[in-house]
């Protein structure tokens, strides 16, 4: 029997610790205000080759998709994921809980192609009663996807020129983004998706 654990199952790594030991009595102030999280903002931007990024700190994976996404949707708009996205399957309704409808679409290999998401923004407006319906404002993808696949550079490139003609947002799902970053027949780096999407995150586990 084989037993894949999550990154969930472990304690934090001693070098972790031994710093967070090192720090603990250094006054700081919250809210990401401090110097530790300038540093590591700066960090993020240089890592992205963008000086202008916007980076914030969130608590974890769920939390940081429902403030993005509810942030990013006018209230009347919804969210195209692939029918086995986390956010359409794991997620407790987490999404659906700020107001905005999760449309999914049939994954390929865990992953959502430019050409389904084209299909299915052509067929949304062309129904004659598409202004009673909950308008398609974004796309969501994983990378990993939810069954480990990655996403190509070529197929980022595609699904980010179509969020771009029709003018919504591209946003990654970084909760395993270093796996896949590291994986060794990738052709993905972070800049191209800093470069190709409108907001990503990094998971920290």
């Amino acid at each position: 029997m084989i037993s894949f654990e999550n990154d969930y199952s472990t304690g934090a790594h001693p070098r972790i610790l031994e710093a967070l030991a090192a720090t603990n009595l250094e006054p700081a102030p919250g809210y990401g205000s401090d110097r530790f999280c300038e540093s590591v903002a700066a960090r993020i931007r240089a890592a992205c080759d963008d000086e202008t990024a916007d980076v914030f700190f969130l608590t974890g994976g769920t939390q940081t998709n429902a403030v993005v996404i509810s942030a990013l949707l006018a209230g009347h708009e919804g969210v195209i994921a692939a029918d086995t996205g986390h956010i359409a399957v794991h997620e407790a309704g987490a999404i659906e809980a700020t107001g905005h409808k999760v449309l999914t679409v049939p994954e390929c290999d865990g992953k959502l192609r430019a050409a389904d998401v084209e299909a299915y923004l052509e067929t949304f407006y062309a129904d004659a009663s598409y202004t009673h319906m909950v308008f398609p404002g974004m796309v969501f993808i994983a990378h990993p996807s939810e069954l480990g696949t990655l996403y190509s550079l070529a197929e980022l490139e595609e699904l980010s020129a179509l969020c771009r003609r029709h003018q919504i947002p591209l946003y990654l799902d970084g909760a395993r983004l270093a796996y896949g970053l590291a994986a060794p027949d990738t052709d993905v780096s972070l800049t191209d998706i800093a470069r190709l999407t409108d907001a990503f995150y990094i998971g920290g586990t």
